[in-house]
């Protein structure tokens, strides 16, 4: 974890403890928590921690147990991709130019 840049050291911190937080409110122990994602125990402590070794289908799994899947699907879509959508704006043409169509004539039937 020493390798990553401190806002994501934080992010999967935060990921982590929103997880184990949506855990305990639907008061799940871990050993249940556990089986239902297919995982040890062992890895889920890692998550929960914010462990950033733990691969990303086992927080996709621990999700889908939660009944949080859904928000993992929208998490980098491109409607809320701000920077994306503003340079995808910025690209579009100032102006758009129409030209006359060239008239074409048919081949002639033999």
């Amino acid at each position: 974890m020493e390798s990553l840049p401190i806002p994501v050291k934080n992010a999967m911190r935060k990921l982590g403890s929103d997880i184990r937080d949506a855990r305990l409110r639907r008061r799940i122990p871990v050993a249940v928590m556990a089986q239902r994602a297919f995982i040890s125990r062992t890895t889920l402590v890692k998550l929960e921690k914010g462990d950033p070794g733990v691969a990303m289908g086992t927080y996709a799994a621990v999700l889908f147990a939660l009944g949080m899947i859904d928000r993992l699907k929208e998490l980098a879509s491109a409607r809320s991709d701000e920077v994306g959508l503003a340079l995808d704006e910025e690209r579009l043409p100032k102006r758009i130019e129409i030209r006359p169509r060239r008239m074409t004539t048919a081949p002639a039937r033999k």
